[in-house]
Parts: C-alpha cells; structure tokens; sequence
C-alpha cells in the first residue's frame, strides 16, 4: 500500500509541476521577445532556488517525508529537472568533490547538447518526405561525377 501512496503523491505534485511550468511559460512568453527562451530561463533558474531552499529546509524540520517527495521530487521534477541537476552538482561540490562537480557540469551541458542535435538531426532525417532523402543521396554523387568531368577525370 505504501508503493501506491507514494505513486499517487509523486503523480500529483509532478501534476501541478509540469501546470506550472506551462502555465507560467505562457505567461512569460506573452510578454518576452521570442529571440531568447527567456520562460525557460525563469523556470530553470527559480527551480533551482526552490530545490536548493526547498531540500534544505525539508531537511531540517523532518516533515513526513511524503512532503518531500511531494514538493521536491514530484512538483519540481514537474516543474524543471534543471534544478535537480543544479543541486546535484552543488551537493557534489559541497562534499569536496570539485572535480566531480565540474565533470558533472560541464559533462551535462555538453552531452546534453550533443544529445539533444543528434535527436533533432535524427527526427530532421526521419521526417523528411522520401524525395528529399533520395535527392540528399543522389546529390553528393552528383557533385563526385560533375567534379570528375570538370578535370577531364584527372583525380
């Protein structure tokens, strides 16, 4: 029983999470300029202020620890999982392990970024109509045989 008491409140605070960060994006967004992802911004940056504020407080009062997993995991799991990776690079940093909390950082942000291209080229690829896919196949081959003519097949 236990288990699905804490389904139940893992689901609902990722619920309200993931209604705050839309809701709030759609308000941001209204009114910011579109040339820089300024909701995503706001929503990372007070994630992780509540994370850091949120854990640590919830630490030292001892609440049920369904509150915990209510608000920190479940709510700001919904909210942002920036602010999650946030704290864990601070607890890393915290315990002494510089190294490990500037590997982690900088690990994260650039594999997520290579990820992240490498899934948009992939879907990019997978999306385009089939004409366009033969006319990329058929077009290096193309340039190979328009080369090869223009040296008099010298290369």
């Amino acid at each position: 029983m236990e288990k699905l008491a804490q389904i139940g409140i893992l689901s609902l605070g990722g619920a309200f999470g993931v209604n705050a960060r839309y809701w709030l994006g759609l308000w941001v967004n209204r009114w910011a300029s579109p040339q820089f992802p300024l909701a995503t911004f706001l929503i990372n940056v007070t994630g992780s202020f509540a994370i850091g504020f949120l854990a640590t407080l919830l630490a030292h009062r001892l609440p049920h620890p369904h509150l915990r997993l209510l608000v920190v995991t479940g709510f700001l799991g919904g909210y942002t999982t920036y602010s999650t990776f946030a704290y864990d690079g601070l607890t890393l940093w915290e315990r002494g392990e510089r190294g490990a909390s500037l590997f982690y950082t900088a690990a994260t942000l650039v594999v997520g970024f290579l990820a992240v291209t490498l899934g948009v080229a992939l879907a990019r690829e997978l999306t385009l109509p089939r004409a366009e896919r033969a006319a990329r196949v058929q077009a290096p081959e193309r340039a190979r045989r328009v080369a090869t003519d223009e040296d008099g097949g010298n290369s």
